[in-house]
């Protein structure tokens, strides 16, 4: 590794993040849900998969 990363990476994006803000904005097509679930990355897309049919817990 050279030492470099990615946009993404530089810009303090996880990829928790990405998925949890994708899922919220599909579910609710709100920004603030988004940033909030955002701002919970894994918690958020873990807490999805358990609790939606077809999920994990499935």
């Amino acid at each position: 590794m050279s030492g470099t990363s990615s946009g993404a990476a530089k810009a303090g994006i996880g990829l928790g993040s990405a998925i949890a803000v994708a899922i919220s904005w599909s579910l609710h097509k709100s920004i603030i849900w988004a940033a909030i679930h955002g701002v919970l990355g894994w918690f958020y897309v873990i807490f999805f998969a358990l609790t939606r049919p077809g999920g994990i817990a499935a």
